[in-house]
């Protein structure tokens, strides 16, 4: 990928859109566009912090493992999205796995350099604390989710979360959630078992909460899981 074709993707981005040219080129000169193969590792945890990373195209799963391999879901992210958001202002190591879920093309950015750039640009620097920001604010969330919900509270609440994010809307509202999320990948975003997932999911068809079509789509309705969390 040239310099201006990264150039052009960065600029789609949230945190880069009101730069200016002069402002873009910056950061466009110490970038870095690779394509990445569906199940290698971008970092691993323990790896020295080294690069922020920008999505253009792919998804990316974000993990934490424990020292019996037991995996938690911090986060699967996608086009338009930047990881890990621990990497400005802070020294030593990545905390988590970015593991590619799809082939991916991914355009790293040197922590180090990144720095200077937003020291020299006030307004991007508060551009980057908003981001940092609405990422505490998710965690915040999802934090008291595990210590206030149940764990069938728990679950609505991850489709509702999920659904909103990789899901596609459909002409009468509902949101199609492709099946690109396993039992087990639920089941590690919020803590616990595959058969607890699957037990709940079951339940759920049958109480008319949510349908699978013949492909093992999901078709959710947003209102009516809120409806559903807003009874128990």
């Amino acid at each position: 990928m040239r310099i201006e074709e990264i150039k052009r993707v960065l600029s789609d981005f949230t945190l880069f859109r009101e730069l200016n040219e002069f402002e873009l080129s910056k950061i466009t000169d110490i970038a870095i566009a690779r394509d990445w193969k569906k199940q290698s590792h971008v970092f691993l945890q323990g790896d020295p912090l080294e690069n922020v990373y920008f999505i253009y195209d792919g998804k990316i799963k974000i993990y934490k493992s424990d020292i019996n391999g037991k995996e938690q879901i911090v986060a699967i992210m996608k086009k338009g999205e930047m990881f890990p958001h621990v990497g400005f202002f802070r020294k030593g190591d990545y905390p988590a796995y970015a593991e590619v879920l799809e082939p991916s093309k991914l355009i790293a950015v040197p922590i180090s350099q990144f720095e200077t750039v937003l020291i020299e640009n006030p307004e991007l620097c508060i551009k980057v604390f908003k981001v940092l920001g609405e990422k505490i604010v998710d965690l915040q969330n999802r934090l008291e989710e595990q210590i206030l919900n149940n764990t069938y509270e728990q679950i609505i609440k991850l489709l509702i979360r999920i659904a909103q994010k990789h899901g596609e809307e459909q002409d009468d509202g509902t949101i199609l959630l492709k099946s690109e999320f396993t039992n087990k990948d639920l089941a590690n975003m919020i803590g616990t078992t595959r058969e607890t997932i699957s037990r709940t999911l079951t339940k759920m068809k049958k109480e008319e909460l949510i349908e699978v079509d013949d492909e093992g789509n999901m078709i959710v309705d947003v209102e009516i899981l809120m409806e559903e969390i807003n009874l128990i």
